[in-house]
């Protein structure tokens, strides 16, 4: 029988931090669960550290380069056997009961297709930058077309990155697996499709750490990602005319200009205690 849960980690050169990833997830509390690594062509020693793990729920594949981050999130998740998945960045981790309490949730609320939690920002050393973050004012269980609009009026992913959420991947698969139409926002654009098809529930607390890259500096990138952020609000606005203003899209352009810009200032302020994380191939 398939396990309830596909864990899936899409590795590129992540051979710095990669086996803290896997370590991660085996001490998961919740046991029915699989793991599925894609690695994407790495030309680092990211596969002689995924080789050091034995453990029967590990799978590993192989990407072939090309196609960017979607090709290896599509082919990772597409690989996915479980009712439920969450993907785990090959340089973050989840907190040992992340599973567990969002396997609950959906328990709890069966009208639920995404469980978010907050998240810790950690350094290279995996030292705590900020301890909790994220969700905005959500809280328990959300109408998926609020969620969404809260994002959007937010100005930035208030559901996290990709290892604070699990969801289902029947809903996954019905959007058309992961959104690469504003590549910053992958994630964000995906849980936001897969939120207005359901429910969505927050939980208040960190399940997850997400280790900050130095690769997002640039002035060039700030305004790129707030560009894309635009871009997405006024696509999901075309797509959803009920759901969102004029007013509500610039809202949330404006304070997506100026979240692209204080994370800029942060990272610079950091910049000797983060992460050097290689570009995804194209």
């Amino acid at each position: 029988m398939a396990p309830r849960v596909s864990i899936v980690v899409p590795a590129y050169n992540n051979a710095d931090f990669i086996g803290e990833t896997i370590e991660s997830i085996l001490s998961q509390t919740y046991r029915d669960f699989e793991l599925v690594i894609a690695d994407h062509a790495s030309t680092d020693s990211t596969l002689d550290v995924i080789a050091r793990y034995d453990d029967d729920r590990i799978r590993v594949e192989h990407t072939e380069a090309g196609g960017g981050a979607k090709r290896n999130w599509d082919r990772v998740s597409r690989l996915a056997t479980g009712e439920l998945i969450k993907l785990v960045c090959g340089d973050d981790t989840i907190t040992e009961t992340s599973i567990a309490d969002q396997v609950a949730a959906f328990d709890a609320h069966p009208s639920a297709v995404l469980v978010a939690s907050q998240r810790t920002l950690v350094d290279a050393a995996g030292k705590t930058i900020i301890a909790t973050r994220g969700l905005g004012k959500l809280s328990g269980l959300v109408d998926g077309r609020t969620a969404a609009r809260t994002a959007v009026l937010a100005g930035s992913n208030i559901f996290g990155e990709p290892g604070c959420v699990l969801m289902r991947r029947d809903a996954l698969a019905d959007i058309g697996w992961w959104d690469n139409d504003h590549p910053f926002l992958i994630d964000q654009a995906t849980f936001t499709e897969v939120a207005l098809t359901g429910d969505v529930v927050a939980i208040r607390s960190s399940l997850a750490a997400f280790r900050i890259n130095a690769g997002q500096w640039s002035v060039r990138l700030a305004r790129e990602q707030a560009g894309q952020a635009a871009g997405f609000h006024r696509k999901l606005r075309a797509a959803y005319p009920d759901l969102l203003s004029e007013n509500d899209v610039r809202i949330g352009n404006a304070r997506a200009l100026v979240t692209s810009f204080l994370r800029r200032a942060v990272y610079v302020l950091l910049r000797r205690r983060i992460t050097h994380q290689p570009p995804e191939p194209v």
